[in-house]
């Protein structure tokens, strides 16, 4: 059996940031299954979502200006425009502090991916394109079974995203604990994303601004958006619950839903509803699908976590990160800038042998952003399409109304910091004090 400081279980950004920290000072290997793209030579990470990081984000990512001249832009971005039936706001500022003068950027997701995996090798790390069976423990070490063979390693990282095939059975050594389960069972704790990558009309196209339609399909954080990319091309895409029962939603309500839909339509017919609606002078003949992108002919989908994130059993040498951890949201269409931290700090834990600061460090570090995220998609669970016309018009008036409108709007708006206050607590789902390390 072939022996390693460290094996990363997943090549993602979570997974190679945390083996190029880890391999400056361990003997680190990556197991990634690996999968076939139309716009990447070789087989490489699973990488599939939205791509686009706003301003603050670099700083959870600890991406300065020369760093950020090595991620491969696409669009810069100056705002986000939200929108329901009847209302819309456009946000021009995160409101949170960086260096960045923008509001955000779009970027090559699988051109950044193959980035960090050079960057991890690199470093040392041996990246191998192998899918992994499962692990054991084995003598006090980590053991990773791979089609590769078996390797016994000191310390594991789990990195496999929210499908989480080899965390969640691994973790369950740790715990006889039924939550873990419920938590981040990708069956009830994750929503299925879609997207299509599209070549727009030059006069439609949505250059510098990001677009999410809520209210328009039904199911909690569900949302059709469109991300620019380059040379026309965008990223039209939607996230949904992976399993919705549509019995109890009034298809009248929601703009791309019909009354002969008896079960969730497909991503492309909602899609293909999308720009119907939004273009009726255009046919979507005029967005033609951009073939030699995305997984196959311009199309993919992959899953995103849907809920609060877990702590690692540091004291058994395991650190889950990334969506594998349910860093990534639902909320905001993934969360690059999330896997890419974890990563680097559990890797960097490792490096110096103070895993058991992981936990701590990596709350310090992001979790205000993760609080965030797990409060807003809390504080929008059952809204009906008429609820986000009346959180996007009190948004609106608040930020672009006079100063009458804004008076009126006061009520409102301290109601939902209120609410949202009290989403901030117990977001994580499993804490480091849930495990137990008899093994």
């Amino acid at each position: 059996m072939e022996e390693y400081d460290v094996a990363v279980v997943g090549g993602g950004p979570a997974g190679c940031r945390a083996a190029e920290e880890a391999a400056a000072e361990k003997s680190t290997v990556v197991f990634e299954s690996g999968v076939n793209r139309e716009d990447r030579d070789a087989a490489g990470a699973d990488s599939t979502d939205a791509a686009g990081l706003l301003d603050y984000w670099l700083e959870l990512m600890e991406i300065g200006p020369e760093e950020f001249d090595d991620i491969p832009v696409l669009q810069e971005i100056e705002s986000a425009r939200f929108r329901s039936p009847e209302a819309s706001v456009e946000i021009t500022e995160t409101g949170v502090d960086s260096w960045y003068q923008g509001f955000g950027v779009t970027f090559d997701r699988v051109a950044f991916d193959d980035l960090l995996r050079e960057r991890a090798i690199d470093a040392g790390a041996e990246y191998r394109l192998a899918s992994v069976r499962g692990t054991r423990v084995e003598d006090g070490r980590h053991v990773v079974e791979s089609a590769d063979g078996d390797v016994a390693a000191d310390y594991l990282v789990l990195a496999d995203g929210p499908q989480r095939r080899v965390t969640l059975p691994t973790l369950q050594r740790y715990t006889s604990d039924s939550r873990l389960h419920e938590h981040l069972g990708p069956g009830n704790a994750n929503h299925i994303a879609y997207q299509e990558h599209r070549r727009f009309p030059q006069e439609l196209f949505p250059e510098n601004s990001l677009e999410f339609w809520w209210g328009y399909i039904p199911g909690d954080t569900a949302y059709p958006w469109v991300f620019p990319n380059d040379a026309e091309v965008a990223r039209v895409g939607l996230t949904m619950p992976s399993d919705l029962d549509l019995s109890g939603y009034d298809a009248a309500e929601y703009p791309l839903l019909t009354e002969d839909d008896d079960t969730v339509p497909p991503g492309r017919v909602y899609l293909e509803r999308l720009l119907e609606q939004l273009y009726p002078e255009y046919s979507v003949d005029d967005f033609p699908l951009v073939e030699d992108r995305g997984k196959q002919g311009g199309v993919e989908s992959y899953p995103i976590s849907s809920t609060r994130p877990i702590e690692s059993p540091v004291d058994a040498d395991v650190a889950v990160v990334g969506g594998a951890m349910a860093a990534t949201s639902a909320f905001h269409e993934g969360g690059y800038h999330l896997a890419y931290a974890t990563g680097e700090i559990a890797g960097r834990c490792i490096a110096e042998d103070r895993l058991e600061e992981y936990n701590e460090e990596w709350r310090n570090r992001l979790g205000r952003e993760m609080k965030r995220n797990v409060a807003l998609a809390r504080l929008v669970e059952g809204y009906s399409p008429r609820d986000y016309d009346r959180l996007f018009q009190v948004a609106e008036d608040t930020l672009h109304g006079g100063w009458l409108t804004k008076l009126k709007a006061l009520p409102s708006v301290m109601s939902l910091r209120y609410r949202y206050g009290g989403f901030t607590d117990g977001y994580l789902a499993f804490t480091e004090d849930d495990y137990s390390y008899q093994l």
